[in-house]
């Protein structure tokens, strides 16, 4: 029985009389728990049944919870009369009739007792079902066209890009052999200019005579005449000219149209042309255009001439040293000079050029117009026998004769030059390569050359004399300054020796750290002592001085004079005028921007960029990439014309190449024209020859500006 008070109110008893299965068996869990209990059990399908009325508890002595009354309107009716003393109320009935209210408004079971046992076998048959439960795959996103990746595992990490693959260099001859082979090639071609000239030139001189109404004997007036005097003209030409059949042709099996084999068509349509007039009888009518061709095969000679020259000189320079001191090549910021060998530089010298690449690409089409543009002057306007005549004076304004010197006349200036300065560049190819970002690395030794950097004096304040120029000798060796050499000729000189640095380190300020035998060695400017904290004597104030420190110590001081070089200062102003911009890459902390306008002009503006790349750039001297082109100096002037000379003969040989295509086209469609309209008064061959040489005068300007820098 449960215990009672004085006023009838039940007590509960101690917590020692109750176990846990009573005290679950009396409240039946929270409101919480019965709500989640509701929802985790299966749906009904059934309607819910009515509440029954709540069973007698297994304690009778508590008082049924009364159900509350349904809400009706009740009639107006005088309230009740308080009762005189009510009985003060019970906090837990309070509550447990709140409890009872809440459960009959929500419809909610009375609870039924739960053992311990139950509730532990529901708990662990929950975790048995979660672990054989099977894991779904991922799901796709709702717009993604991949499926979606764990999330848990971290992805792989990038690879590293790959290093572009070497340009390949196939079997070559040696340097000298290249040479020996220019050299004849040179030699059979040198005298080959001046007599085709004695021999295209007579026709010309007569027409001309005619022009100014000077009668030529046995010429004027009589056509067959002409035809044999250009017949024979045209092919003594041709046989001295014979280069020109051969490069012309001989480039049409590599697959390369050029200009020379224009110009051996027009040459063959002129002379099929004259042997018409004079087998068929047909001498009257237009004059031929042989004389045109006759100069178009001199100047094609001329280019074939100066292009062997060109070879001839650029392997001759080459070939003098089987390992030259430097070679230019070509890297992501500019042109570098380096230390390297000669192999894959004649590969890279017998690439093809630019106005032969333009040339294959366009001059095919420029002979298809000028067949089909030949046959409809003639058979479209019902002249059939006009066709060769059509297409002799079509096809060398097709040719001009500035076509082949675009690229002969420029490459010949160019290697003529280098090749008295002790240089050498690999042809075309090479030329692009170093001269395309108009940029060059310069390092210390291009700068201030050997005799240049020279010791102007010394104070020591604690080490012996010996001792210190050891330490200095090994940081500059450690740092590869241009210093280097300045320091191992004191040490020849002084008994020195190198030691080994350990822990080097650049620094921004301008100077060196590192450590040797244990002891910390700073070495550099005054600027870098002053913000390493250094004391220095007040006497002491060198812009170009060079100090050694040990273990925050002050021992030595070296006074270093840069004298400035005449070559240098002029390779300044070259790169200056050509608008190149050079790159500082020095290791040498006086060598500066300031230091540079106080020694040379003050117009030289070089850029300077961060320590770590300039040590990237001047370690670019270690690189091995194909030579583009050979030094056998030192300094920085050959160097300086050797980028700056391919510069100007990649715009030279462009421009040639633009306008002399430009000219071409303009002839053809002009000569088109007037061939249709019969109008061979207008297009006599004197007119067509001044025409085309018009045309070549800029390219013969362009060619000498070449070489002028």
């Amino acid at each position: 029985m449960t215990p009672k008070d004085d006023k009838n109110i039940p007590v509960p008893a101690p917590e020692d009389d109750y176990s846990l299965e009573e005290i679950l068996a009396e409240y039946g869990g929270s409101l919480e728990h019965h709500l989640l209990r509701e929802t985790e059990a299966p749906a009904d399908p059934e309607p819910p049944a009515a509440p029954a009325e709540p069973a007698p508890a297994q304690e009778p002595e508590t008082p049924p919870v009364p159900e509350p009354p349904p809400e009706e309107e009740a009639p107006l009716s005088p309230p009740p009369e308080p009762p005189s003393a009510p009985p003060a109320p019970d906090p837990l009935q309070e509550a447990e009739r709140a409890a009872a209210a809440d459960v009959a408004r929500l419809n909610i079971p009375h609870p039924k007792p739960i053992s311990l046992e139950d509730v532990v076998g529901s708990t662990v048959d929950a975790v048995m079902e979660e672990s054989r439960e099977p894991i779904l795959p991922p799901k796709r996103g709702l717009f993604s066209r991949k499926p979606l990746e764990e999330t848990e595992s971290l992805p792989p990490p990038p690879e590293p890009e790959p290093e572009p693959d070497p340009e390949p260099i196939g079997p070559e001859p040696t340097l000298w052999e290249a040479a020996h082979d220019a050299r004849q090639l040179y030699i059979r071609r040198k005298h080959t200019v001046v007599l085709p000239l004695v021999t295209a030139l007579p026709p010309t001189l007569f027409l001309l005579l005619e022009r100014y109404q000077v009668k030529v004997p046995y010429w004027s007036g009589d056509r067959e005449v002409q035809c044999v005097v250009l017949l024979v003209c045209l092919g003594l030409t041709a046989l001295l000219c014979r280069h020109v059949f051969l490069k012309g042709f001989g480039m049409l099996l590599r697959r390369r149209c050029v200009a020379e084999l224009l110009v051996s068509l027009s040459v063959l349509v002129s002379g099929l042309d004259c042997a018409a007039r004079l087998l068929g009888g047909r001498t009257g009518g237009a004059m031929p255009y042989a004389s045109v061709s006759c100069l178009g095969l001199v100047f094609a000679q001329w280019g074939v001439r100066r292009e062997s020259k060109g070879n001839y000189d650029m392997l001759r320079a080459a070939s003098l040293d089987e390992d030259p001191p430097y070679l230019v090549a070509a890297t992501a910021q500019g042109a570098c000079k380096q230390r390297g060998s000669v192999p894959g530089f004649f590969t890279t010298a017998a690439r093809s050029d630019a106005a032969t690449l333009w040339q294959t690409a366009l001059l095919p089409a420029f002979l298809a117009a000028a067949l089909v543009f030949a046959g409809l002057s003639s058979a479209g306007q019902e002249r059939g026998g006009d066709f060769l005549l059509n297409l002799s004076a079509i096809l060398p304004a097709a040719a001009t004769f500035s076509l082949p010197l675009c690229w002969a006349l420029p490459w010949s200036k160019l290697s003529e030059h280098l090749q008295r300065t002790g240089c050498a560049v690999a042809g075309w190819s090479g030329a692009q390569k170093i001269s395309a970002r108009r940029r060059m690395i310069v390092t210390d030794s291009d700068l201030f050359p050997p005799g240049a950097v020279q010791l102007n004096g010394r104070k020591l304040f604690a080490e012996t004399q010996e001792q210190a120029v050891s330490l200095a000798a090994s940081m500059a060796r450690a740092a590869g300054s241009g210093l280097e050499r300045l320091f191992n000729n004191l040490v020849r000189s002084e008994g020195g020796r190198y030691e080994k640095v350990d822990d080097f380190s650049f620094y921004e300020e301008g100077g060196w750290s590192g450590t040797i035998k244990g002891e910390s060695v700073l070495m550099g400017g005054i600027s870098f002592m002053r913000k390493m904290n250094i004391r220095l004597p007040a006497d002491v104030n060198l812009k170009t001085g060079v100090f050694l420190v040990v273990d925050k110590e002050l021992i030595a001081v070296f006074a270093v004079k840069y004298s400035p070089s005449e070559n240098v200062d002029f390779a300044m102003k070259l790169m200056q005028r050509s608008r190149i911009q050079p790159i500082l890459a020095s290791r040498d902390p006086n060598i500066t921007p300031s230091l540079i306008k106080r020694k040379f002009s003050r117009g030289a503006h070089m850029e300077y960029p961060s320590l770590s790349e300039r040590i990237a750039l001047s370690e670019a001297e270690k690189d091995r990439d194909l030579p583009r082109a050979l030094l056998f100096r030192e300094g920085l002037l050959p160097y300086a014309e050797t980028v700056a000379g391919s510069l100007r003969l990649c715009k030279a040989v462009r421009r040639a190449a633009a306008i002399s295509l430009l000219g071409s086209w303009a002839g053809t469609l002009l000569t088109f024209y007037l061939t249709s309209l019969g109008a061979y008064e207008l297009l006599n061959p004197l007119a067509l020859e001044v025409f085309l040489l018009l045309w070549t005068l800029p390219v013969l300007l362009m060619a000498d500006w070449t070489g002028r820098y």
